[in-house]
């Protein structure tokens, strides 16, 4: 008999822990890539928004391996500061995956953060959801002096064919520009200044929420010659046109792809800065701007990013019962 009391007080405390190590359920992952400082307090980053709409106050679950914690909220929204760069950000990014801690395994990704625009496609402190993630570097280049004048000097290089480029869930990302494409975004009088150099309309405009192809580098590359290049590349894998750069997103796709696949990846950028100068502004110039030279609006423009993102994030959670299954058609 006491041997038999003693095998039932084993059990019920071996399941009394089975069920305090429950993992928590997932149903968006925010990935921030940088932030400049602490997560409230001070210049907020790309993750500084976030964690004041949905973290702040919640206790940071430290992950082996990834370069920051995790923080996550009783509604199921989890994020995390994962490191800029294809390596620091996936790497972060296959630890959190791999963690006994988290379930993820129907969470909807939102790989978040400031990028680059062309003047000829956007404008300081757009927001834009990706339609295809492309990646700039995964291929041959050379010298322009070295090919045939006025020709391309890039060739993708094969082997790479199922990452180099990734077309995301075309209702997930239909659903999260309907959502937030009429909100209001914020401004600043110094971007508005900064746009009446360049002469292309949509670099003039107010900023907007937009959709296409964000194309992925380690490469922080400027000038009308390498925008015209990421152009190249995106048409050469039949993506939509590039509208912004970043330099993470198909990094992190792969690491997700190989456990959970692609269809719940969304990829958001606002736009702090063009991808080339004005027509008078040297390319150098523009890399490393005089005092008053630069185009400002970043901290309207990390606003704005959550602004947008919000959007689909609450109505994910908000109609969890539906969204768990998949992506349910845009009405």
């Amino acid at each position: 008999m006491k041997t038999l009391l003693s095998l039932v007080i084993l059990i019920g405390a071996s399941l009394s822990t089975s069920a305090a190590q429950q993992p928590i359920k997932v149903k968006v992952f925010i990935a921030g890539m940088f932030e400049i400082g602490a997560n409230k307090g001070d210049k907020a980053g790309e993750f500084q928004h976030w964690y004041l709409k949905y973290f702040d106050g919640q206790a940071p679950i430290q992950v082996k391996g990834a370069a920051g914690p995790v923080f996550c909220n009783k509604s199921g929204v989890c994020g995390s500061v994962l490191g800029m760069g294809k390596v620091a950000s996936s790497a972060s990014m296959q630890a959190i995956l791999l963690n006994e801690y988290f379930d993820l395994s129907q969470s909807y990704f939102i790989l978040s953060g400031v990028g680059g625009t062309p003047p000829s496609k956007g404008t300081i402190a757009d927001v834009s959801w990706g339609t295809w993630l492309v990646d700039y570097d995964l291929g041959h280049r050379w010298k322009a002096e070295e090919g045939e004048i006025g020709k391309p000097t890039f060739m993708p290089r094969s082997g790479y064919e199922g990452i180099r480029s990734y077309h995301l869930n075309e209702n997930l990302v239909n659903w999260a520009y309907t959502l937030s494409k009429d909100i209001q975004l914020k401004d600043s009088p110094s971007a508005q200044a900064y746009r009446t150099r360049y002469p292309d309309k949509s670099a003039r405009r107010a900023p907007a929420i937009t959709r296409g192809t964000h194309i992925t580098g380690d490469t922080f590359f400027h000038g009308p010659g390498l925008s015209a290049e990421a152009q190249y590349i995106t048409q050469l894998y039949g993506a939509d046109d590039y509208v912004m750069t970043e330099m993470e997103a198909t990094a992190l796709s792969q690491v997700i792809d190989r456990l959970h696949g692609t269809k719940r990846i969304l990829s958001l950028r606002g736009a702090v800065n063009f991808d080339q100068g004005h027509p008078t502004e040297s390319t150098l110039a523009h890399l490393d701007p005089a005092p008053g030279e630069t185009a400002g609006g970043f901290a309207e423009t990390v606003e704005n990013i959550v602004l947008a993102g919000s959007k689909i994030v609450d109505h994910i959670v908000a109609n969890w019962h539906v969204w768990q299954q998949g992506t349910p058609e845009l009405p």
